[in-house]
């Protein structure tokens, strides 16, 4: 087949193809170099003794021997000193009488804290000071025993 018939606009189509599978070749060819020298070496990552990671291997005269008694995982548990009076302060800060709920802020936390008419021992309205209990109810901590402060 001669290829004296073929257009200038199919000569360059031909020849953008070869140019781009030389190209390509090419990157293949620097991709299979670089796998070589790179390898596992540069994949390597060390702790060092704060804890980060570097590229350099850590200093074995700063190791350090743990007892693995030592080692805490999780939450630690809470002492029984620790632990607060469980009755709180707060004010009233919000309360609907028709609907039966409202709402008080914890002196203390300074959190608001669901109230229900179910768990009110006295009668309160916004403004009052009040002493109630936290405890968790379905879709958060719920004040319970509310009763007017003296």
């Amino acid at each position: 087949m001669a290829r004296s018939q073929e257009t200038f606009n199919k000569k360059e189509v031909r020849n953008k193809k070869e140019k781009k599978k030389k190209e390509k070749e090419k990157k293949r060819l620097a991709r299979k170099e670089s796998e070589k020298k790179s390898g596992l070496d540069d994949m390597i990552a060390y702790v060092d003794e704060n804890g980060n990671i570097t590229s350099t291997p850590p200093d074995p005269t700063k190791k350090k021997d743990i007892k693995l008694e030592d080692i805490e995982i999780g939450v630690p548990a809470s002492d029984s000193d620790e632990e607060s009076d469980p009755i709180r302060e707060g004010t009233v800060t919000f309360f609907n009488d028709s609907k039966g709920f409202g709402f008080i802020k914890d002196k203390e936390t300074k959190e608001s804290v669901f109230v229900h008419v179910n768990n009110i021992l006295e009668e309160i309205t916004e403004g009052n000071a009040v002493t109630f209990e936290v405890e968790m109810g379905h879709k958060g901590p719920i004040a319970v025993r509310v009763k007017l402060s003296k």
